[in-house]
């Protein structure tokens, strides 16, 4: 699809959701307006400190329609399909949880499933998700804030996809797997998609899918696949990052890992004793002890679940480097803007810096 081609295909796109909105009776309204008379649901404001806060989800997953018509026939349709069933698609009833849970803007992602596509029908994937989610985030700007999907198996093709989306589709940054069939996001084949992410100054959300090569041993009761496995995956990936170089290598750099970054906020301080121990395990020089790229660098979601987690996560990596999320739709919380209010240690400033402040920095969203 030639760039024309594509801005047509935007314009008409935005023109589609705009009716959408419109005929599902959801007038757009100013981010920090309450619910119009007459709906279904009150619209939640947040206040802290006798101020109104204006809060922003940057953990939350959808699923765009048309892409089923691209992946017809091929090995992904019958997982597209199965998220097309669901909640995922963006529809009325999203934004009536948001009011009644006092969510005023989503920061949407697409949990990967086509690294595995070869490069022809990766590329037809990500045109058509990034241009219709864009789409919908511009006929919401006020509700909804895009996060580009990027064919990362493809290296040179995601890093191209990420400068179309940033600068022609108004993207605001992209999302990522903790790692692309099975390669580390560390390995040197995918520095032009990073060097191309700090150029931008966009943030890269990273989610887990699990740890393949431990599924056998995490069968079984309580879901460890997803409760052990989710967050060791992202704690694997971000090891790596820093133990790597990549950090180094791209110090501007924006990840911001889910689930309260995985397990390291638990243990850093052992990845610091790591190569102090055992010397002859570790190769190269970091400029920094593995702990402060944690504290410094990265960023996470405060999906951590009670109040002395979160405060034990602030302590770890710093106020400024958390920002409010939710997993939605799946169901972990329908509290997060309350888990943040009654997290013990926290001031004024450090509550609205996690619900949104944070967020609207790094992601250019205004504030009312």
């Amino acid at each position: 699809m030639s760039t024309g081609d594509r801005r047509a295909f935007l314009r008409q796109a935005v023109s589609t959701m705009a009716a959408w909105c419109a005929g599902a009776g959801l007038a757009r309204v100013a981010v920090a307006q309450p619910q119009q008379p007459g709906a279904s649901v009150r619209r939640r404001e947040v206040v802290v400190g006798g101020r109104r806060v204006m809060t922003v989800d940057v953990h939350a997953h959808c699923a765009i329609p048309e892409v089923a018509g691209v992946v017809k026939n091929t090995p992904l349709s019958a997982t597209v399909q199965a998220q097309l069933e669901g909640p995922l698609v963006v529809s009325p009833d999203r934004l009536r949880a948001m009011d009644a849970q006092g969510i005023d803007v989503e920061v949407l992602s697409i949990n990967p499933y086509w690294y595995s596509a070869d490069r022809e029908l990766a590329r037809r994937i990500v045109d058509v998700q990034n241009e219709r989610l864009a789409a919908l985030c511009a006929a919401r700007p006020d509700r909804f804030v895009p996060l580009a999907t990027l064919a990362w198996q493809h290296p040179d093709l995601a890093a191209e996809q990420l400068e179309f989306a940033v600068r022609k589709l108004g993207m605001r940054g992209a999302s990522v797997g903790a790692s692309v069939n099975g390669e580390e996001l560390a390995a040197s084949k995918f520095d032009p998609v990073w060097a191309t992410a700090e150029s931008l100054g966009v943030l890269v959300f990273m989610h887990p899918q699990g740890v393949p090569e431990l599924r056998a041993r995490l069968e079984g009761n309580g879901l460890l696949t997803n409760v052990i496995g989710n967050p060791l995956d992202t704690t694997i990936a971000l090891s790596h990052l820093i133990f790597e170089g990549t950090l180094d290598r791209f110090p501007g750099l924006r990840i911001c890992a889910a689930h309260g970054g995985g397990y390291l906020a638990s243990y850093a301080d052992r990845s610091d004793h790591g190569c102090l121990t055992f010397p002859a395990s570790c190769k190269g020089t970091l400029r920094k002890r593995p702990s402060e790229y944690f504290r410094q660098q990265l960023l996470v979601d405060s999906l951590v679940f009670t109040g002395e987690a979160l405060r034990h996560l602030v302590a770890q990596c710093g106020v400024g480097q958390i920002l409010m999320g939710t997993d939605y739709p799946f169901p972990w919380t329908s509290t997060a803007v309350d888990h943040v209010l009654n997290a013990p240690g926290l001031n004024d400033a450090d509550r609205r810096a996690i619900l949104g402040g944070n967020a609207a920095r790094l992601l250019g969203i205004a504030q009312a």
